[in-house]
This record gives C-alpha cells, structure tokens and sequence, in this order.
C-alpha cells in the first residue's frame, strides 16, 4: 500500500511544471496517452516513465555496440551509437530547458531515437534498403522497436508525443530545420531532438574525423570555423546559443529558427562530412565489408529456420508477433537488432572454417 506522501509525488510534478513551462510546452498531464491505457505511474510523469523503458530496454544496451561513423573502433574515445545518443539528450535538453519546454520529453525522445539504428551505422541501413524494401529507415525501425520488437514483443507502450519525435527525428539530407510541417514532429520537444541530433553529429562527427585521420583539422571550411569554432566546446556553444537567442514567437506559434549565418555554416558542414568522411574511400571500404556480411546473413536466415530462430531467441525475440509477417520482415527485424560485434562474431561462426584440432 503506497502512502499519500507517494501518491502526490507525481501530481507535484505536473503542477510545478503548469507553473514554470511555457505555453509552447507539452505538458505531462496533458499526453495524448498510450496506446494501451495503464494505470498512472505515483511517483513519475508519463514521459519520465518513458524516458526510463527507454533506458532500461535491450536495444538502448546494445547501442554501445553500434557503429557511429567508425566500424568497431578500438580507440576508447571514438563515439558509439550509444554516446552519439547521450550527447542528443544532453543538448536537446539544454535548449529544452533554455526555452521553458518540457525536459523529460525531450530527454525520451532524445534517447530512443536510433533504437533501431542497424549496425555498421548508415552502412546496415543502406544496405536493408537495397535488400529488404527500399523504404527502409532507421527512424521507422526505431518506432517499431519501441511499438513491435522490445519487450519480448509487448512493445513499451509509449506515450503518443514520444514515439511521434522518435519518428520524425530524421529525414535523410533534409533541411536542419524543415519548412514542411508534415517533417516536424507535432511537439516543439520533438522538433529539438531532431535539431540536436544534428548539432551532435556535426560535432562529434568532425572530432573523430580529425583524430581517426581521415580529415586533417585544416581542410574543414573556413567559413565553418570562422563562425562556429574551431572546437567541439567552441562548434556546440554557437549552435545552441543560436538556436536559443534567434528562436521567437511568431502568429501565437513558437519558430524554431537560427540565424543565417550558423544555419550557412552548419549546412556546409554537414555536406563536407558527407563528401570527405562518410564516402571517403577510408570509410567506404569498410561500410561495404559490413555491407557484406549482413547481406550474407540476411540470406542465409532466410534459407535457415532453425537458425533463426535460435538467434531471435537469442536477442529476445521470440515473444513477437511474427503472425502474418514474412520471412523477409523478421529476419530484418533481427539483422537490425544486432549490434556490429554480435554480426562479425555470428558471421564468423557461420561461415569461417573451423580449424581440425
């Protein structure tokens, strides 16, 4: 029996932030809900309850398995999926926190984001694409391992406003702010996850870049230093502080904006990293031998049952619903869900010979 301290611990909460949020904000007590009803957590709003599935489930582990840009990197201070993910809470929150929104949301956002990231980074999801469905995407696999794949199939019963951020979170090349209203998430919590999710990797990106060596410190554009910073502190400072300060309200509607000369300078950013790091002849080699072995391993799942089977057991997932599903469905379930040394050992154990002792 909870005592009546407990019980109010959650509705304090939800009062404390009537008080302090914006108007803009998305309000705890005010979710669209779940698609399950449940009974109200006594001590935790609904998106801090969320926020925590997130960080407690099977695929948020694995992200620190899962290539960022560098294929299994042995050096301790390259980033992971799983620091890639840290580092958007960290921001999307300071913004959040900055303009009055709602910080929990945020954070559940910002964390389940690339839940259903594949491994060997944008290399596994390029290749699902080309193999399993040209519709392919990390950010939809994302959605449906929080709604499908975690949980041994029950999924997390999200709430409403944290699955719509995790979807919209990405849209390939897209602009850092979309115009399209049908890009944005329907939170101004869920339009920051997405923004800091690229601030992050514009930063992080470049910083292992330049240690990896694949990019040498001077070739990064002038203009990107000269108006960012010439250091990771330097880069994020500027485009948080941007976003915060050139943000305004506009027709009763919060605009999300930054000004012309960061967005100039991120926007170049981003097109050197994708013309001198990731199709960078150092960085394509690698993505097409982890192309490889998951293209292997997709068809070999798809000849093999039994072998499915036990590796979907394996990675808790024999509690899904795979009824109506076709083969190739699950099995892209399950290469998504691995992580980059799970599918070179696995692959190494299928195809490698065993030598006669």
């Amino acid at each position: 029996m909870l005592s009546p301290g407990i019980m109010s611990i959650r509705a304090e909460f939800e009062k404390r932030e009537k008080n302090f949020m914006s108007p803009f904000g998305c309000l705890s007590a005010e979710s669209r809900g779940r698609d399950t009803n449940e009974m109200p957590c006594p001590v935790r709003t609904v998106f801090q309850l969320d926020r925590d599935r997130i960080v407690y489930s099977n695929a948020f582990r694995r992200l620190k398995h899962k290539t960022q840009v560098f294929l299994s990197p042995l050096g301790d201070d390259y980033r992971t999926r799983l620091t890639h993910t840290l580092e958007v809470a960290q921001m999307a929150r300071a913004i959040a926190r900055a303009l009055f929104l709602n910080e929990d949301l945020v954070e559940a956002i910002a964390l389940g984001h690339d839940l259903g990231h594949t491994p060997f980074g944008h290399g596994g999801e390029t290749l699902l694409k080309e193999i399993f469905s040209a519709d392919f995407s990390h950010n939809e696999q994302s959605l449906r391992v929080v709604e499908v794949l975690e949980n041994n199939g029950k999924g997390l019963n999200l709430t409403y406003e944290v699955r719509d951020g995790i979807l919209k979170h990405s849209k390939g090349f897209g602009k850092i702010i979309p115009a399209d209203a049908a890009e944005r998430a329907d939170t101004y919590e869920g339009q920051i996850a997405r923004i800091a999710d690229i601030m992050a990797y514009l930063n992080h990106d470049l910083e292992d870049a330049i240690r990896s060596g694949v990019i040498r410190a001077e070739q990064v554009p002038g203009d990107c230093t000269k108006i960012l910073g010439s250091t990771h502190s330097e880069r994020a400072t500027t485009m948080i502080r941007d976003l915060i300060s050139t943000t305004e309200v506009c027709d009763d509607k919060l605009c999300l904006q930054m000004s012309e000369d960061v967005n100039a300078a991120m926007s170049l950013l981003r097109k050197f990293l994708y013309e001198k790091v990731y199709r960078s002849p150092h960085v394509h080699k690698h993505f097409e031998k982890a192309k490889k072995i998951l293209s292997e391993l997709y068809t070999y799942f798809l000849d093999n049952e039994q072998m499915l089977l036990e590796n979907l057991a394996e990675l808790q997932m024999t509690g899904c619903n795979h009824n109506n599903q076709t083969r190739e469905r699950i099995v892209c379930d399950l290469i998504a869900s691995m992580t980059d040394r799970y599918a070179m050992n696995l692959y190494k154990k299928l195809f490698f010979p065993i030598p006669v002792m």
